[in-house]
């Protein structure tokens, strides 16, 4: 931020100065004080700036980190992400650590199917998860084969290129069938990759890696004021297809739960930095997902 400039023009336009008397000699303990109200001041900067930065983490925009791969590919472990706060309305999940300052959902808007949704993860309400919407109120989710049904109807995927990830400290492969050696030595990890498109137009891509129990499940109603969400990585996602288990599954997750939208990576890592070695800081940096929106 430049700082505002100072007119000084009038400065030697002070005559004055000459012939000012000499100022009395100032008393003393007068130079604690003014410490002392310089550092007022700067404590009195500091609650500033925490409230701004509460306001602005509380009801703009805030930052996640993803630790694990069951966004994949969309998202992957070592990804930083600004989420925005304001779409779905705000709630205590909205405050640092669900402060309970506000009470009930203020502003509340539904999600549409696609979003990638930040939430307080059940039945302890106290981790934050991200996922994809799926099925919205009243509506009928099912996996047959591997396949979304919704209300009915299968939603469209038609296999694309495959998904390849370089292993690193932060990305492994699930099975050696998915490992290969590029021309230049390289490891990574190669998956089947899918694009689904959702009712309204909405596509993205998912991972299918094979057949899984979680492929096929039994049709479910979102009731009132809950949401059905999908990791993008199918086999490897514990999303609304298993019940809320702490660590576990998340069931069907109550809107009040939301906490933001992901809106575009800031940053990412393949986690093989290290402080002691400030070339791995931008050796280790994923510079082509830094910008990439949802």
């Amino acid at each position: 931020m430049t700082a505002p400039m100072t007119d000084t023009t009038d400065t030697a336009a002070t005559p004055l100065a000459q012939s000012a008397p000499s100022p009395a000699p100032a008393p003393e303990g007068s130079k604690p004080a003014k410490k002392h109200k310089e550092e007022d001041n700067f404590f009195v900067f500091l609650i500033k700036l925490a409230v701004v930065v509460l306001v602005f983490r509380s009801f703009i925009f805030s930052p996640f980190n993803i630790p694990s791969e069951s966004m994949l590919p969309k998202l992957v472990d070592g990804d930083y992400l600004l989420a925005a706060k304001w779409p779905y309305g705000f709630s205590r999940y909205s405050m640092p650590f669900s402060i309970p300052l506000i009470p009930g959902r203020v502003l509340p808007h539904d999600p549409k199917r696609g979003d990638v949704v930040i939430f307080k993860a059940p039945p302890g309400n106290d981790v934050d998860y991200i996922k994809r919407v799926v099925g919205l109120p009243g509506d009928t989710v099912q996996m047959l084969h591997g396949q979304v049904i919704l209300n009915g109807k299968p939603i469209p995927k038609v296999r694309v290129a495959d998904f390849t990830v370089a292993v690193s400290p932060n990305t492994h492969c699930y099975d050696v069938q998915f490992e290969k050696t590029t021309a230049d030595g390289q490891t990574i990890c190669s998956y089947p990759r899918f694009r689904e498109t959702l009712p309204g137009g909405k596509s993205y891509d998912v991972l299918d890696l094979g057949a899984r129990a979680q492929d096929d499940t039994t049709p479910v109603l979102v009731p009132e004021g809950h949401l059905f969400l999908m990791g993008d990585n199918r086999d490897n996602s514990l999303d609304s297809r298993f019940p809320a288990i702490e660590g576990g599954g998340i069931g069907l997750v109550p809107e009040k739960n939301l906490v933001g939208r992901a809106e575009i990576i800031m940053w990412s890592t393949d986690g093989s930095a290290s402080w002691i070695n400030p070339i791995s800081w931008f050796t280790a940096a994923r510079w082509n997902r830094i910008g990439t929106t949802f």
